[in-house]
């Protein structure tokens, strides 16, 4: 049985001034290779928060339809990215409105965060 697809939403750490993107990177592609594991299609769309986040993110969600998009916590935890993180979910309630929407805790716990919506 087909779960549907995912769309990640989250901040791209090498475009993230003063990171060191390396080990968000590694933790990102540990994380979607767990929805491999599953059997589940997801997409990553990475943004930086001063280049037009908001294009980005309508471009990816209306490129496809998806059963769950979930909002990471680099967008969600960050204070300063408060409305942003509101954007986002209102594009998302715009653009893909009959998806599900789920909060990881980490970029490795995504897939578990979308398993709960899927199932």
């Amino acid at each position: 049985m087909a779960l549907g697809r995912v769309l990640v939403v989250g901040l791209d750490p090498a475009r993230i001034p003063g990171w060191d993107p390396e080990p968000v990177q590694a933790a990102i592609a540990r994380g979607q290779a767990r929805f491999g594991d599953h059997g589940i299609e997801a997409d990553l769309c990475l943004v930086a928060p001063d280049e037009n986040p908001e294009a980005a993110i309508v471009e990816a969600l209306t490129r496809t339809t998806y059963a769950c998009v979930v909002i990471g916590g680099g967008i969600r935890k960050h204070e300063p990215l408060l409305e942003l993180f509101e954007k986002v979910v209102n594009l998302v309630r715009q653009h893909a409105p009959d998806a599900a929407l789920a909060f990881n805790s980490s970029p490795e716990d995504t897939a578990d965060a979308a398993l709960q919506w899927l199932r």
